[in-house]
């Protein structure tokens, strides 16, 4: 059963990528030939880019992921889940459809449950804090490309809703707007639970983005760029290759993706975005055991937001580190035997569309494992882990990544240098901590001893028996 789901589920996921981004690039192709032509404008396809992959693409993941998160849960913990809503269509009636139906009345509960406010709340800011938790998020993505830009119908296509030469830029003041939405909820509330969460929520954030910002300086300085999308930006440039090969017309080789150029960088962001996100193990603002939470007084489609906001952070962080650190949709071969097959513009833009959504739901499904596997960090791990580890660490990965592109304007040693970050990394990880191999070899020493001892007692016993009989 589970099987199936995951082959429907992949299956899905490339038809949705495929349909949506042939629907972005035809759309926006037509819409761009019409205001050239008849409005002497360009740029219209942004708003169809907002419409297509702002509201069809991350709204509807963001929506989704409220049940699959639920769903991933469930097969870690070896549990079923949500599956007690059955369709009434004949021949499905007794079908839970893997639990989707719950997503129906998850949204009508959020729209038609009553929003409670306490008394001596701050009206108009209580009201506002989930608008400004919400929008920020929401307006990262307008940044993240989903794709290559193409000539469509004739018209050149951008695919993503905004391309400022100031992307990353963008990205950094745009995230720093949420911390407004968070502690404003915990003050607005008049609760003094909520208040603690506010004030755990912005001091989190605020010491991460420091964090946040030292991560991407060198990418930055590697591409020469903080764009993400258009001829020279961070996405088109990791098309090249650091050392490449031929078999025949087909390409192989090593792309200068992010994540060899930078894999300190990419650990660096991930774990300060994923904090700026407040999700587990970095929830302590929303500490359910400790009564604690900015949003503790919210309830209705006012709470709704603020969840939902979670989600939207997820789906975009995972763009994000798509278009940055995993060669956004670019494939790691054959890129140029694709790009040389005379496919229509709107059937490669497609195909280069599924792939980035596919690394991105890759990515969103690594964060729910994070999610579901490590237990809540004390609020002092949070912080020390902050200033003490990733503000020094990011400081010297800064200073090396300099040095080397100096070195070396190829990046080849840049790359070489990502090898070896990521072999110490992977030794890390396979190896037992002391604490662990202390107690292995106690074990073992004690389970020696005991073979001993117990070889010992058996044979005095023997003895024994026959003389006490005797």
């Amino acid at each position: 059963m589970r099987l199936g789901f995951l082959f429907i589920s992949a299956a899905l996921i490339l038809g949705g990528g495929f349909s949506i981004m042939a629907a972005a690039y035809g759309l926006g192709g037509f819409v761009e030939g019409l205001g050239v032509e008849h409005l002497q404008m360009h740029g219209l396809s942004s708003l169809t880019n907002i419409a297509i992959l702002m509201l069809g693409g991350v709204m509807v993941l963001a929506t989704l992921l409220t049940m699959a998160e639920r769903k991933w849960s469930a097969l870690i913990q070896n549990r079923v889940g949500p599956n007690r809503i059955r369709v009434p269509i004949p021949g499905l009636k007794n079908n839970a459809l893997f639990g989707l139906p719950h997503i129906a009345p998850d949204v009508l509960k959020m729209l038609s449950k009553e929003a409670f406010r306490p008394k001596a709340a701050n009206k108009f800011l209580f009201s506002l804090a989930p608008m400004l938790a919400f929008g920020p998020v929401f307006a990262l993505f307008a940044i993240v490309p989903a794709g290559p830009t193409l000539e469509v119908f004739g018209n050149k296509v951008v695919m993503a809703a905004a391309n400022p030469d100031f992307g990353l830029l963008y990205l950094f003041a745009i995230a720093s707007l949420a911390v407004y939405g968070t502690s404003l909820a915990g003050w607005s509330s008049n609760n003094k639970f909520a208040l603690l969460g506010g004030i755990r929520a912005s001091s989190q954030m605020i010491s991460y983005e420091v964090g946040l910002g030292l991560s991407l300086v060198g990418m930055m300085i590697a591409f020469s760029t903080v764009r993400l999308a258009g001829a020279g930006g961070m996405a088109e440039s990791q098309v090249a290759y650091l050392w490449s090969a031929r078999l025949g017309s087909f390409d192989i080789g090593l792309p200068q993706w992010g994540i060899f150029l930078q894999p300190l960088g990419f650990l660096l962001f991930f774990a300060a975005s994923f904090a700026e996100t407040k999700r587990a193990p970095f929830d302590s603002p929303e500490g359910e055991s400790e009564i604690v939470g900015y949003f503790l007084e919210y309830s209705g489609m006012q709470f709704g937001m603020f969840m939902i906001s979670e989600f939207v952070e997820v789906v975009v962080l995972s763009g994000v580190l798509v278009t940055i650190f995993f060669g956004a949709w670019w494939l790691p071969f054959g890129n140029e035997w694709l790009q040389a097959q005379g496919l229509h513009s709107v059937l490669l833009g497609a195909i280069y569309g599924m792939v980035f959504w596919v690394k991105v739901v890759v990515l969103i499904f690594l964060q729910l494992l994070i999610r579901w596997t490590f237990p809540r960090f004390r609020y002092d791990q949070v912080q020390n882990l902050g200033w003490k580890i990733l503000l020094p660490v990011g400081l010297a990965n800064l200073f090396v990544t300099g040095a080397l592109i100096l070195w070396d304007p190829s990046l080849r040693y840049l790359a070489l240098f990502g090898f070896v970050v990521m072999g110490f990394f992977a030794f890390l990880t396979l190896t037992p901590p002391r604490q662990v191999r202390q107690a292995e070899a106690a074990a073992d020493d004690h389970g020696g001893h005991g073979h001993g001892g117990g070889h010992d007692d058996h044979a005095h016993d023997a003895h024994a028996l026959p003389s006490s009989s005797h």
